[in-house]
């Protein structure tokens, strides 16, 4: 029989599974789930709030399964949700001292949607400062941790998802993701995280970020990300980019392999992108694993603009255009550092951002074409392990694309599907990943390949 401890750290797959054989309720679940946030939570500090909703939630979902009639593909299953997203009757402080305490009116798409499926939304997550960052603080709940090691980041801007799901707080996880805040937390927690193809996920009302900006999952297996993305997507009308409903079962072919399959290895992403040893290493292992399933895996070149420079501007304008939103008694609320980057791109010119516009449109265009040669891509997903909580970033445009985001920022330029991968541990104890790609809406071959390379690690 299952100890709470036990039932605390099930995935998605088996706590349905459980629920199915009457072995387990969602009320045992959430309990269990709750016994180990307010056990380990203290220490990392993964929630903004806790849902008082949850409770009567996982109630009716234990009388549905009583019943035999779940309501949908997550009932009883806990899930939370980034603080930037709406959540009916929470706050969405989005991580700052500026934003209204008032609780939001109506649910963000997805969280309705997650809703329909039955999910129990046990709290929101913690996020960098309007998700500007990847070190996990900001000013408004302060720092997050890594639950691998405490003295290191988790990362961001999905901190708090990323650390929820580290350290078991459930199965799923809802994060953001507009230059890497969903794979770069993964990447450094130890866990998977999936930016979607542009549109998948209907987003409503849009931050800071929405034209580049995905929501996805974060979770401990590629299953359970299957599972999670195949509720989330989906259209939704306030949402005009998302995209037009179909059946979206990303668990159907998911077990199909890579056999016959070619697999491009990135080494440029427009710039020269740095990755030390270890992140070379799980591209390495990622390959080996590839090539025994049977896939054609081949180093690839592509001429791309300079993505650095292409994401530096639409990041720092839209921090600038963020700034300028504020009343002038708030601003000197936020984060400095998101201050400074704000003041150093306010006078960027139209010109220059339709510049950067057409050249992001011109590596998107690199990209599909290079995707009619390759069904998917490997690279690394972060330049180096996660560094510790408390460091100083130093100067943050550089470590835009030297320290956080070098190899995730050109999928959201280019709007494909991506997924960090976990590879292990490196030799100081902390998490590898690799980050694989699959061409615009092709995100059932992106979860196919990353279940091939999980299965073989």
């Amino acid at each position: 029989m299952e100890t709470p401890e036990d039932i605390a750290v099930m995935d998605a797959e088996s706590l349905l599974a459980a629920y199915a054989a009457r072995t387990v309720t969602p009320l045992q679940a959430l309990r269990a789930v709750t016994e180990r946030i307010l056990r380990r939570n203290p220490e990392i500090n993964a929630f903004v709030v806790m849902d008082p909703g949850a409770l009567r939630a996982a109630g009716e979902s234990t009388a549905r399964w009583a019943a035999g009639a779940p309501a949908g593909a997550l009932d009883g299953v806990p899930v939370t949700v980034k603080d930037l997203i709406d959540v009916a009757g929470l706050p969405t402080r989005r991580g700052s001292r500026a934003t209204d305490p008032a609780a939001a009116p109506a649910d963000a798409p997805l969280v309705a949607a997650l809703r329909r499926a039955g999910a129990v939304i046990i709290g929101k997550t913690t996020t960098t400062e309007f998700g500007w960052k990847s070190p996990g603080d900001c000013p408004l709940n302060g720092i997050t941790r890594n639950p691998r090691n405490v003295l290191h980041t988790p990362g961001g801007s999905s901190s708090g998802a990323a650390a929820a799901c580290a350290a078991g707080f459930g199965p799923l996880h809802v994060g953001t993701d507009a230059g890497g805040s969903i794979r770069i937390p993964a990447a450094w927690s130890g866990v998977v995280g999936v930016k979607p193809t542009f549109g998948l996920v209907p987003q409503w009302p849009l931050g800071a970020f929405g034209h580049v900006a995905v929501a996805g999952p974060l979770t401990r297996n590629v299953r359970d990300a299957a599972l999670l993305l195949g509720a989330l997507a989906g259209h939704d009308p306030r949402d005009p980019f998302s995209l037009p409903d179909c059946p979206r079962d990303y668990l159907a072919a998911i077990e199909d392999g890579v056999v016959g399959l070619r697999i491009g290895v990135l080494r440029d992403p427009g710039f020269a992108a740095p990755a030390d040893a270890d992140a070379l290493d799980a591209v390495a292992s990622a390959r080996r694993v590839l090539e025994e399933a049977g896939a054609v895996v081949e180093d690839v070149e592509i001429a791309l603009p300079d993505t650095s420079d292409i994401f530096s501007k639409i990041w720092g304008v839209a921090l600038a255009r963020l700034l300028d939103s504020l009343p002038e008694q708030k601003r000197g609320l936020l984060d400095a550092d998101l201050r400074d980057v704000a003041a150093r791109f306010g006078g960027v010119s139209a010109r220059d951002m339709l510049e950067a516009e057409a050249l992001r449109v011109q590596a998107a265009h690199a990209m599909a074409m290079l995707h009619l040669e390759y069904d998917a891509l490997i690279c690394p997903c972060v330049p180096h392990a996660a560094p510790l909580a408390d460091a100083a970033i130093g100067d943050p445009v550089a470590a835009l694309w030297t320290d956080w985001a070098p190899w995730t920022f050109l999928f959201n330029l280019t709007r494909q599907p991506a997924i960090s991968l976990p590879m292990g541990m490196n030799e100081a104890g902390l998490p590898v990943a690799v980050q694989i790609a699959a061409g615009m809406y092709r995100d059932d071959l992106l979860l196919r390949v990353a279940r091939t390379v999980e299965r073989g690690v």
